[in-house]
């Protein structure tokens, strides 16, 4: 699920936009402190950042500037000030994107879909994880945390993680996942996939979450719950 965080000081403006993106299967945080945005950004570590210009103590465009310093995260502004100079000047800074209000909803969530299929759909660069539920799974490190508790996977088992969850959902023929694990070096067959996925099941299943994550669908493949 990505994280998408508001930094928007109008509460009705900013409680419309959560409702919304939770609505359309995100997962949505708003600032608490604008003196300590920065902070609270790195505690969240969201996907995406809406960005309004006009905020309490610093503007949009110096916490666009303190962002970029950390991370390359999409960051869409969305204000009143509808100038061209304030346009170049949010994209020249590091935005992404920018919505003049008023907005439409189906507009905003539109750029939202837009922007994390261009930064997410073939890599995971900007925080090299993906993240399902309560799961992360740092790609690179082949590395599942679900709260204080991580486990380590195999090679196989995180090609298998990494393909269920981007297809989270629908179901992935066994077919496909043999494809993942099959490279130069050896031949996956049917015994290995089946072997690989119980493995990793039991691995998912020590960790303190009460969900049974990979369900079988007989005759197709598997599919994450």
């Amino acid at each position: 699920m990505y994280k998408v965080l508001i930094i928007e000081d109008d509460e009705t403006i900013s409680s419309i936009m959560e409702e919304n993106l939770r609505k359309w299967g995100f997962s949505s945080f708003r600032i608490n402190d604008f003196r300590e945005v920065l902070t609270e950004y790195t505690a969240i570590q969201p996907h995406l950042v809406l960005m309004d210009i006009n905020l309490p103590f610093y503007d949009g465009f110096y916490w666009c500037t303190k962002i970029r310093e950390l991370s390359t995260v999409p960051i869409i502004f969305i204000s009143s000030r509808d100038t061209d100079a304030d346009k170049i000047r949010a994209i020249s800074q590091g935005g992404d994107d920018y919505i003049d209000k008023p907005f439409s909803i189906d507009l905003l969530i539109a750029k939202i879909q837009a922007t994390l299929r261009r930064t997410y759909s073939y890599s995971d660069q900007q925080l090299n994880v993906l993240q399902y539920d309560n799961l992360v799974f740092h790609i690179e490190k082949q590395v599942v945390f679900c709260g204080d508790s991580e486990i380590l996977l195999t090679k196989n088992e995180s090609r298998i993680l990494a393909v269920l969850i981007r297809n989270r959902g629908n179901v992935v023929s066994r077919t496909r996942l043999m494809k993942a694990l099959w490279d130069d070096e050896s031949f996956v067959d049917e015994n290995t996939l089946t072997v690989n996925v119980n493995r990793l099941r039991k691995k998912l299943a020590s960790l303190p979450s009460d969900d049974d994550f990979i369900k079988t669908v007989k005759g197709e493949g598997y599919r994450l719950l």
